[in-house]
């Protein structure tokens, strides 16, 4: 145990968003914090001072105010949660003996109701957690039901017993599905109530509104106006008493009514002083049009950190800075409060973009091809608000079927892919991801620096089932069929033309992107009349063998297009199969390819239509797949795991590579067995070794430049005798003795199979990834590397396995006896979980794990341990910032 106590812990400091959408700040109780607690005191009712404290206590003593602030941060923990500079919650664990602590609660009567006292639970069992606490009990009153809920509802596993009056609650405050699947559920809640504020505001104000026409705020609150804000609307403009016929105030706090969105249009040096008014106002949400953040530089950062550290100490999140603006065009709503002058029509499609001048193309885009849209929001600078809320909140948005974003950048990548996996279940989530050439981050993101390849990106957005694209075009391709059309059932196609060349494009797309051409491709008379083409297209249609029909048309002279494209529509509409068109001079949603119940997506290529219909396919593929619980190995030794790791981890941003021993028994504790490797560097060493094993034998170099290199002469297998054995390693001694020192091993002989590597690093901004290959040429030449996120679920196993081009030779190649893959499944699993488990565990890496026909043997193993970041996706909800 420490002789001296921690230094005030910051990391526990968070913005956590409560469960009616507004904000709070948690942060460790501090020894200046005795006048707050005694105001806190005061303001609570008789009834909630008697539940917390079992008797009538008026007024805290100034022992008690002592004790209460001044703690430890290890023994004795507090944390509060603070509105402005009032304290509205106290939550705090006095540790009893060993691993199990006492847990109390204490939410301002003003405040109860909002799950204050569920997010300090959450956040002192991870406090607990990190100094050593296992255990929580807590005495509660059995008339108060408030806190017992709190400690049921929280995913853990209370046991109850009463006694003297008194309900005794323990539990332990491990992580587990249940409590993940707790925290992730009313993060989501909270975060969606918390959007439906900015999406539909009951009232907004424009901060910077002005008579200027060619002023920002001008064109702000025109765009309100011209789009029908159906609630209250107000400008502040302090030198005017209206503006656009809008009646104007000098401030916000002068509103004679509650205001829950201010669009901030204000030079940036003045935008501070503005959200504290607002938050005095009590208003909801910010959208902040203003530049001059930290796209600037690092005083544009500081102004920007000054931004949301005082929205979120006033309960109120941030659109921006440097946004673009908010939309939505819901009749019931009809809210513009963005720079854009015109709107797509009102659809189902939801879009997100953190750039602003994007923005602007994004909404023309979809204004041109006629794809209407539900929602839009620009991030800007994301200082606070992202990609990750309005998935939340489009996950519950009954107007909304599908969502495409534009990312510049991706500041909570594990969070992402949690809630893209997740939202992806029910609707298609299509992204593009900019920077494919580095992982450049525009200016005013704050991003921590990944050391993953770039298709790592890749490989993390497939397994949340998201539809990657590589630019907007691609994306409103794959928009219009996902909002229009049924997906696919299958990759099994149809294609119909009138040109045989139409066709013959159509059909090689197809082909060159893994889907099965089964009818035609048929290409009726240029000049066939409407009927003709429509004959030809219900027979692709009633086929039973077809999923999905591709339909071109490139008109003559003589033939109507509309009356092509009525046909087209009216027989799609007859079916459940996806329908794609190339119609020369269409794109988009056309009048004509929507005249039936179902609108048929138009594009200028076969090419364009065949890829869109391709990232449906592989789309409803994944979606309809079960990926089955999450992995959940037996004979798991967290415990030991855990102490063994919080001992030999070291101070050292670097690190330390464990030895052979430690890291063996690492994996012990997590159910993976490393089969021991002798060092020799004698005859004799290496027959004594040999008599350890048992014959037969392998004997290896173990230089790194010689590790696992048999082509150079570095491995013997097969060994069967002393005599040969000691042969081996003199011939091998005068082979090798070019590159330095000979220094080998002697292990015994894993039954034939293929040998895999299986790895584990800790990325600094992805957080947790787990590796899989084939080993030799396939991972060290061709980079033929599998990768997935924890947690894993069964299916996502399956796919890392089975996602390396090599994996045939696990799977019986030409006639081989296929390996174990279960077992080997069984491996993947287990690392995953240490991984996710323990975030000292830098590196990780089997190699070679040898999968042979009859279980799995993991021959090598080297483990690097090292100070552990704090994980973009923490186990505690919070804001970023």
């Amino acid at each position: 145990m420490p002789t001296s106590d921690p230094p005030y812990p910051a990391h526990w400091e968070a913005d956590v968003v409560l469960r009616d959408g507004g904000v709070v700040h948690l942060r460790p109780i501090r020894p200046d914090d005795a006048e707050a607690v005694e105001a806190f005191h005061a303001g609570q009712s008789a009834e909630s001072i008697y539940l917390r404290f079992f008797a009538p206590l008026q007024r805290l003593s100034e022992r008690e105010l002592e004790r209460f602030t001044h703690v430890d941060h290890r023994d004795r923990v507090g944390l509060v949660a603070t509105l402005g500079d009032a304290i509205v919650g106290i939550g705090r664990y006095d540790r009893l003996e060993g691993r199990t602590a006492e847990v109390a609660f204490n939410i301002s009567d003003a405040h109860q109701g909002r799950g204050i006292g569920s997010v300090l639970l959450e956040h002192l069992a991870a406090a607990a957690r990190e100094r050593g606490v296992r255990r929580f009990v807590a005495d509660v009153l059995p008339q108060n039901r408030r806190m017992i809920g709190v400690f049921n509802e929280a995913g853990y596993e209370v046991s109850h017993r009463y006694e003297d009056g008194v309900i005794a609650l323990a539990f332990d405050i491990s992580p587990s599905e249940d409590s993940d699947q707790v925290r992730e559920a009313r993060e989501h809640r909270s975060e969606a109530r918390s959007m439906q504020t900015l999406f539909s505001p009951s009232s907004v104000a424009v901060v910077g509104a002005s008579r200027d026409p060619d002023a920002i705020g001008h064109r702000l609150l025109q765009n309100l106006i011209e789009a029908g804000f159906t609630g209250r609307l107000y400008a502040v403009n302090p030198e005017a008493w209206e503006v656009q016929g809008v009646e104007s105030h000098t401030r916000v706090t002068e509103i004679p009514d509650q205001v829950d969105l201010v669009v901030v249009a204000v030079p940036a040096e003045a935008v501070g002083g503005v959200v504290a008014d607002c938050g005095a106002a009590g208003v909801r949400g910010l959208v902040v049009v203003s530049s001059g953040f930290a796209e600037t530089g690092d005083g544009g950062r500081a102004l920007q950190v000054e931004l949301v550290r005082t929205a979120h100490s006033h309960g109120m999140r941030v659109v921006g800075p440097n946004s673009f603006g908010i939309v939505n065009t819901d009749p019931q709503v009809r809210l513009n409060a963005s720079l854009a002058p015109s709107l797509p029509p009102a659809g189902r499609l939801g879009l997100f973009s953190q750039s602003g001048a994007l923005g602007i193309a994004v909404l023309d885009t979809a204004r041109r091809r006629g794809l209407g849209v539900s929602t839009f929001l620009s991030s800007g600078n994301r200082a606070d608000v992202s990609g990750n809320d309005a998935m939340q909140y489009w996950l519950d948005d009954s107007a909304t079927d599908a969502v495409g974003l534009y990312l510049e950048s991706m500041g909570n990548p594990r969070k992402f892919s949690r809630v893209a996996r997740r939202l992806s279940r029910s609707k298609p989530v299509i992204v593009v991801k900019s920077g494919q050439s580095s992982f450049g981050v525009p200016p005013g993101h704050t991003v921590r620096e990944s050391r993953l390849p770039r298709d790592a990106v890749d490989q993390i957005l497939h397994q949340a089932g998201v539809i990657r694209v590589d630019n907007i075009h691609q994306l409103f391709d794959v928009a219009q069929l996902v909002v229009h059309q049924p997906l696919p059932a299958g990759p099994r196609v149809a294609v119909v033309t009138n040109s045989a060349a139409l066709g013959a494009l159509a059909a090689d797309a197809c082909s060159s992107w893994g889907l099965e051409v089964v009818h035609g491709p048929v290409a009726v008379r240029p000049e066939a009349s409407a009927q003709e083409f429509r004959a030809a297209l219900a027979e692709a249609f009633a086929a039973p063998d077809v999923d999905a029909v591709v339909a071109g048309f490139i008109p003559p002279l003589v033939t109507v297009d509309a009356d092509v494209a009525v046909a087209l529509a009216e027989v799609a509409a007859e079916g459940d199969k996806t329908c794609v068109a190339t119609f020369l001079g269409m794109h988009g949603v056309t009048e004509a390819l929507s005249s039936s119940s179902r609108t048929v997506p138009a594009y200028p290529t076969p090419e364009d239509s065949v890829r869109a219909l391709v990232s449906a396919t592989r789309y409803a593929e994944w979606r309809g797949r079960d990926r089955g619980p999450r992995v959940a190995p037996k004979d798991l030794q967290r415990e030991r795991a855990r102490e063994l790791v919080e001992r030999l981890t070291p101070s050292d941003p670097d690190g330390v590579w464990l030895s052979e021993e430690d890291a063996t028994d690492l994996l012990s504790a997590y159910g993976i067995e490393v089969w021991p490797a002798y060092p020799v560097q004698t005859p004799d060493e290496a027959a004594a070794a040999a008599e350890r094993a048992g014959y037969p034998v392998a004997l290896k170099a173990t230089a790194p430049l010689l590790r696992h290199r048999a082509d150079l002469g570095a491995v013997r297998l097969d060994i069967g005798r002393e005599a040969e054995l000691r042969g081996d390693l003199g011939e091998m001694q005068r082979l090798l003795e070019r590159h330095g020192p000979g220094e080998f091993v002697v292990q015994a002989m894993a039954p034939v199979g293929v040998a895999c590597v299986v790895r584990s690093v800790e990325d600094p901004l992805f957080g947790p990834i787990v590796e899989f290959g084939v080993g030799g040429p396939p991972v060290e030449l061709l980079g033929d590397v599998a990768r997935r996120s924890p947690p894993l679920r069964e299916g996502d196993v399956a796919d890392l396995v089975r996602g390396v081009r090599a994996a045939p030779l696990l799977l019986g190649y030409r006639g081989a006896e296929p390996v174990d893959v279960d077992a080997l499944e069984d491996v993947v699993a287990r690392v995953s979980v240490l991984a996710d488990d323990l975030q000292q565990v830098a590196e990780l890496e089997l190699n070679p794990v040898i999968a042979a026909p009859e279980g799995v043997t993991v021959l090598g193993a080297t483990v690097r341990l090292a100070p552990p970041p704090v994980r973009t996706d923490a186990d505690t909800r919070r804001l970023p910032g």
